[in-house]
């Protein structure tokens, strides 16, 4: 039987979770939160370091709410977050509200999306893309 490590989205305690428990709606040993809820993880400075840790592969939606194409690909990257639990754990870093990540990975345009694996990015892409176009990049993104 294999497992992963990762993070809580609330406490970010690390948990070691057997892959065939994704779906029995696995949750936090510390504070019993669901680990895979289906949703993107709305990151902050607080919470963003112990979500990189994941042994699964990151993807980032850095966004903004007066960005008409980041409003535009949200339900996207919301149905792909929900298709892809527990293989995938999908972020979203709002950009006016966390300036200091968006300075850190210096995010220019956006909607900008990163993929990470192991703490590290391995791809980026710019712009809003169609949801079929977005997964198949993603898939190709996370086997990199």
């Amino acid at each position: 039987m294999t497992s992963f490590i990762t993070a809580c989205p609330y406490c970010q305690s690390k948990n070691k979770v057997p892959e065939s428990r994704v779906s029995d709606k696995a949750s936090c040993g510390r504070c019993q939160s669901s680990l895979f809820d289906g949703k993107p993880i709305n990151t902050t400075t607080e919470n963003l370091s112990a979500l990189l840790t994941s042994e699964l592969p990151i993807v980032i939606d850095f966004w903004a709410p007066w960005c008409n194409p980041c409003v535009g690909f949200a339900p996207i990257f919301e149905d792909a977050a929900a298709e892809m639990t527990g293989q995938v754990r999908f972020l979203k870093v709002d950009t006016e509200s966390q300036q200091t990540i968006a300075a850190k990975y210096q995010i220019r345009s956006i909607p900008t999306i990163m993929v990470f694996k192991s703490g590290k990015m391995i791809d980026s892409i710019n712009g809003a893309l169609p949801k079929s176009q977005f997964i198949q990049w993603l898939n190709q993104a996370v086997i990199k």
